[in-house]
């Protein structure tokens, strides 16, 4: 199989005369460059049109012996929740005799494949290098999702720890990342789900032994599961963060309602005490004595409510 990074109208045109399978990857090609390229590979204009504005659903367009692919593949960053760019649109034009694949940005895992087409030992099928090219941008997404677990998991341990208004903006950030990916994956799984043999049964493409486009929806339907337990997992550190919250608040009215039940004595004792009735202050408070002896009274009062409230395991942290 030959491999192109650009657009070269002869050598083009001397492939697909000789029926030589090539695969053309080709990032930020000018809109004048994919209609010339349409109009040498004979594509739909339909298609050609696709391509030339992007910002489309992942799809699967047929056009007689053409077919026009849309997938998404993830970019993988650290840490993944301020990722700014964490999805490629690629544009896959596929025929018997070519396939072509359109992107915006350089794609690493595009760019790994050529070494390992270019020197393979043994000749594949067509179908087999259409398979690897469309299985690496899907795989694209595990590294990722290996990452966003790591985040996860050190996201819990955060809020556990008594995590604040960070960890709560992370969690939004994580949320708004996760379903953004799903809304990615999940038309990806549905196009595999109800088409998969359209691409194995364009005109000219060889037939392979294995089912490998069955397995490029079986790594759809484990990225798309993987996503929906890293989002409960995500609501989870929700509820746990308001939940530490309100641990918190409750340590804190626990701790006020203390320092208020040792003072409601005192405050009693002096205020029933400071009332100056005639005969208290001339019988009572008369000597010396009286002083110490309300200060004594009002400290064992405070004690004896400490110690109680000791004894209840209310002084402690719930922790």
């Amino acid at each position: 199989m030959r491999i192109l990074d650009s657009i070269d109208d002869d050598l083009i045109a001397q492939l697909r005369r000789d029926h030589e399978f090539f695969w053309l990857d080709a990032t930020d090609l000018p809109a004048d460059d994919i209609k010339r390229l349409g109009t040498l590979l004979d594509l739909h204009p339909l298609a050609v049109e696709d391509s030339v504005l992007f910002g489309q659903r992942p799809k699967l367009d047929t056009y007689g012996d053409t077919a026009l692919l849309v997938l998404r593949g993830a970019v993988r960053s650290q840490p993944e929740d301020r990722n700014e760019h964490p999805l490629e649109e690629i544009h896959c034009h596929l025929s018997g005799d070519f396939i072509v694949t359109l992107h915006r940005h350089p794609y690493s895992e595009l760019l790994r494949l050529r070494p390992l087409f270019s020197q393979a030992k043994t000749a594949k099928s067509e179908q087999y290098h259409v398979y690897k090219i469309i299985d690496a941008i899907v795989d694209s997404y595990f590294p990722m999702l290996a990452d966003l677990d790591e985040q996860i998991n050190d996201l819990e341990d955060a809020i556990a720890s008594g995590g604040g208004r960070r960890e709560l903006e992370e969690t939004f950030r994580l949320k708004r990342l996760l379903l953004r990916l799903r809304k990615a994956v999940v038309p990806m799984r549905d196009v595999f789900a109800r088409e998969i043999e359209v691409i194995a049964d364009l005109a000219g493409l060889e037939a392979d032994s294995h089912d490998y486009f069955r397995d490029i929806y079986d790594h759809l339907i484990r990225i798309t599961d993987e996503l929906d337990s890293y989002h409960e997992l995500v609501s989870g550190c929700t509820d746990l963060y308001l939940s530490t919250v309100a641990n918190r608040q409750g340590e804190t009215s626990k701790q006020l309602a203390i320092i208020a039940s040792i003072f409601l004595p005192l405050s009693f004792l002096t205020g029933f005490f400071g009332m100056n009735f005639g005969w208290a202050v001339t019988h009572v408070f008369d000597g010396p004595w009286a002083f110490a002896v309300g200060c004594a009274v009002m400290a064992a009062a405070a004690g004896g409510m400490w110690v109680f409230f000791r004894r209840k395991g209310w002084t402690g942290s719930d922790g």
